[in-house]
């Protein structure tokens, strides 16, 4: 999953591979996590997204889509959401500089 997050329909994905029936994936999974398998899916999403937004010049709607979010504007929702920033916002207050990415300890 954590490899894989950003593919259309990541949850029905883990369902079918997993072999078990969706009720009990979704509960084993919730169980094991502490999340349903969309939540989960979900922080993967917006952790990736930060990072993206910290470290690249990417616009917001190019990382909503390389994260797995086909609709901009449900991600930019989401985001402000799970983080308390609308995505723009997060960029200007976390945003490392230049320098910083490129040097290598």
């Amino acid at each position: 999953v954590s490899e894989h997050f950003s593919v259309p329909n990541p949850v029905e994905q883990m369902i079918r591979r997993s072999r078990l029936a969706e009720r009990t994936f979704k509960r084993r999974f919730a169980s094991a996590t502490g999340l349903t398998p969309i939540g989960y899916v979900q922080r993967l999403r917006i952790e990736d997204a930060k990072r993206r937004l910290e470290r690249t010049e990417a616009s917001v709607d190019e990382i909503s889509w390389k994260v797995g979010y086909e609709d901009a504007a449900f991600f930019r929702r989401l985001f402000k959401r799970t983080t308390g920033l609308a995505p723009g916002a997060y960029r200007k207050r976390f945003r490392i500089p230049d320098y910083a990415r490129t040097s290598r300890p």
